[in-house]
């Protein structure tokens, strides 16, 4: 069982149920917690926190609704995604209100539409600039994968990052080490937060994580084969094989006929190719299994992508930093 973090403040007017969900949030937020992570029972969480099995029930049920975590009959609770930062639906809304209230501050002030206006484009572009000063990488289990996220970074907030993989930093040459110094963010998906804040402890840089979200054209490759046929999927870590596991799950296709493994012997997986009738592999493997296919079979890249809400409050927390500085 996953040691978790929580402080309850039976003080507090915040009910219990909140408290408990806010912080396991924020512990998935901050990489504490990773995808497929098994949580603890209720039972075992109200004896830990010495609350009632109600006020934990409560709290796991509002985290099931927002799709953090997820249950199976028989095998307990997991961390399903990581939690989205920014929530699209009504930001508009909410951003129409802070406009309207700075824009009655200052007409109360003696500040006319004009002047108004003039302040709020300067003020955006003065954070432009801020974002185009900043320098990063960003760190991926497998270099493919790195290249893909620093590229969509770049588009989006147009920040040049640097892609680097896990392993890199394990290593840490003369080369790595040098980037990690001219750099003042590293980001990196969410489950590998913790390892890249360890590995990168002596440099005292801010890592952020990042949400990911499974292409929709890899769901709709997979979903158009006919029922019955023999799935295998090839990937590195547990977490990624989980995360795939959800995505197929969420896009309707639990029942299809699939088989996991992170196995990493040659002779395993040749067997695997050829009991599959299609093989789906993770960014970080496909090459492998693609020399070792040799054509034989259909190979599919289980490919993802940034979550662009994720990335619009990753500008956000770019410009504190920046401005903290």
């Amino acid at each position: 069982m996953i040691y978790i973090q929580i402080v309850i403040d039976k003080g507090n007017r915040i009910p219990l149920y909140l408290q408990v969900k806010k912080q396991i949030m924020d512990l998935i937020k901050d990489g504490s917690l990773k995808v497929g992570f098994k949580m603890p029972t209720e039972r075992e969480l109200s004896q830990k926190l010495q609350v009632s099995r109600n006020t934990v029930s409560m709290a796991y049920q509002e985290l099931e609704k927002d799709g953090v975590l997820k249950s199976y009959q028989g095998r307990g609770t997991f961390v399903a995604e990581e939690v989205k930062l920014w929530e699209d639906e009504d930001i508009r809304d909410k951003l129409k209100k802070f406009v309207d209230l700075a824009f009655e501050e200052a007409i109360e002030t003696g500040i006319d539409a004009d002047e108004f206006m003039e302040i709020v484009t300067e003020r955006i572009e003065e954070k432009r600039r801020l974002i185009n000063e900043i320098s990063g990488i960003y760190v991926e289990c497998n270099i493919e994968q790195s290249r893909i996220f620093a590229a969509q970074l770049k588009e989006r907030t147009n920040i040049d990052f640097k892609p680097v993989t896990v392993n890199d930093l394990r290593i840490m040459d003369k080369d790595t080490e040098e980037l990690l110094q001219k750099s003042q963010i590293i980001i990196t998906t969410f489950n590998h937060v913790n390892e890249v804040r360890r590995l990168t402890r002596n440099f005292n840089k801010n890592v952020l994580g990042v949400a990911i979200t499974p292409d929709l054209e890899t769901i709709v490759k997979i979903a158009r084969f006919p029922i019955g046929t023999k799935f295998y999927f090839v990937c590195i870590s547990e977490e990624f094989k989980f995360k795939v596991r959800d995505a197929l799950e969420s896009a309707g296709l639990g029942n299809i006929n699939i088989e996991y493994t992170n196995s990493s012997y040659k002779e395993e997986l040749i067997e695997i190719i050829e009991r599959s009738d299609v093989i789906i592999a993770s960014p970080g493997r496909y090459k492998e299994i693609n020399e070792l296919n040799g054509g034989r079979k259909q190979i599919i890249n289980f490919l993802y992508s940034l979550d662009d809400g994720s990335v619009k409050a990753l500008k956000s927390k770019l410009l504190e930093i920046k401005y903290s500085k």
